[in-house]
Parts: structure tokens; C-alpha cells; sequence
């Protein structure tokens, strides 16, 4: 990805989030030059990489293949006097995926906050992280049922689902609906290890350095 594009993803994602009175912490409106000044007292910021996230998962299509995340606070598998938690706020475009994955430890609730719906495609793993044709447990908001492997769960907004470790998920903004704003509550989130893509992908985008960062994104503290 070129910084320029990614600058632009940034300035346009404030903008919904104005829109809809998602206030950031003061962290997310840092300079580059802000946050290579802090101190160690901001440990916490870059050890547990909060902060902005996007990514097109190496696609070069970002439109197509890609998510912007906002890390809003995190623990670290390295500190277990930490938080055992994480939250995020993400961003996805009508028909953009976040490409068929399961985490290892991480268990997460996906919350469409506002905007348009959006799709999540199910499968359970098998023992050798396969996708499986066994029905999935499906958890929304107080209900637990099984559907078929591959369903696609639609959510509109305030609803929410239960993912488990290791079941297998894709997800992307339903068509004709508009841009989705979702928030996540985790356990830890570690993007460096926790992740299990079905097919191998980049999870940090390469970027071709072709204007200054307006923000640093969190692996690269």
C-alpha cells in the first residue's frame, strides 16, 4: 500500500467517526513525531499496539481485501499482571473481506455499532485447521443454535456475535448498505501469533513510502 492511500484511509475514517460521535483516545490523534517523543511511561502503547491498524492483507486491493482497526486498549501475553482484555473499533466497506481465519487463544464478540450490516461466514476447523462440514455453534446476543458449515450470519446494527478460538470466520459489509462500524471486545489480541489465515496472507501491509505518515500505524512503533 502507498502511505498516500493510507494517509487518505486515515483522514476518511476520523471523518465517519465524527460522524457518528466516536470520540478516540488522545492517542489516536498523535503525530508521528508525538509518538516517537513519548516516554516510558507509554510503554503500554507500543508493547501492546494500540492505535491504527489497517491493513490490505498483502491483496494490493484494499477495496476488495482489507480493515481498518483502531486498537483501543490491549493486554500482552508477555505481561500476565495485565489486562486479560482488548477492545478495538473497526471499519469495513460494503463487500470488503477480512479473508476466512480462526485465532488460536483469542475469544471475541464482533458489534455492529453503527452504519450498514454486515456478513460473517462460519466454519468450524479441523484437527489440521481445515475448514469442516460440521454444523457451528452459533452465540448472538443471548441465543445459542447450530447452522450449517458456511452460513453467512447477518448482522444489523446493535446486534452481535460470540467468536470462539478456532472457528474459522470471514466477514465484509453487506452490499447496498453503506459502510460498518464494529466494535470488538477480546481477550488479548496478539496479530503476531495468534492468527490462523485458511490461505497465507500478509496481516501488516507492505508500504511504499511515497508522502509522510499523517499517523504511525501500530507495528510500526
Amino acid at each position: 500500500m502507498k502511505r498516500s492511500q493510507i494517509n487518505g484511509i486515515i483522514r476518511q475514517a476520523e471523518a465517519f467517526f465524527a460522524e457518528y460521535h466516536v470520540h478516540l483516545p488522545p492517542f489516536g490523534m498523535f503525530t508521528p513525531s508525538q509518538i516517537r517523543a513519548r516516554g516510558e511511561d507509554w510503554r503500554e502503547l507500543r508493547d501492546n499496539m494500540l492505535g491504527w491498524d489497517i491493513t490490505d492483507f498483502g491483496s494490493g486491493d484494499y477495496a476488495r481485501v482489507g480493515l481498518l482497526m483502531f486498537t483501543l486498549r490491549n493486554g500482552n501475553y508477555k505481561d500476565p499482571s495485565g489486562k486479560p482484555y482488548a477492545e478495538k473499533l473497526l471499519l469495513a466497506d460494503e463487500n470488503q473481506h477480512t479473508p476466512m481465519h480462526f485465532h488460536h487463544k483469542k475469544m471475541e464478540d464482533i458489534i455492529v455499532r453503527a452504519g450498514g450490516n454486515l456478513i460473517v461466514k462460519v466454519y468450524n476447523a479441523t484437527q489440521t485447521d481445515a475448514l469442516a462440514e460440521t454444523d457451528v455453534t452459533i452465540m448472538m446476543d443471548g441465543r445459542r443454535y447450530a447452522v450449517p458449515a458456511g452460513t453467512e450470519v447477518r448482522l444489523t446494527p446493535g446486534e452481535s456475535i460470540t467468536l470462539p478460538q478456532r472457528q474459522y470466520h470471514e466477514f465484509w459489509g453487506e452490499p447496498g448498505h453503506g459502510r460498518v462500524l464494529i466494535g470488538e471486545v477480546s481477550r488479548v489480541n496478539d496479530d503476531k501469533s495468534d492468527n490462523r489465515f485458511l490461505n497465507p496472507v500478509g496481516r501488516f501491509a507492505a508500504i511504499e513510502e511515497d508522502e509522510a505518515p499523517l499517523r504511525l500505524l501500530c507495528n510500526e512503533y
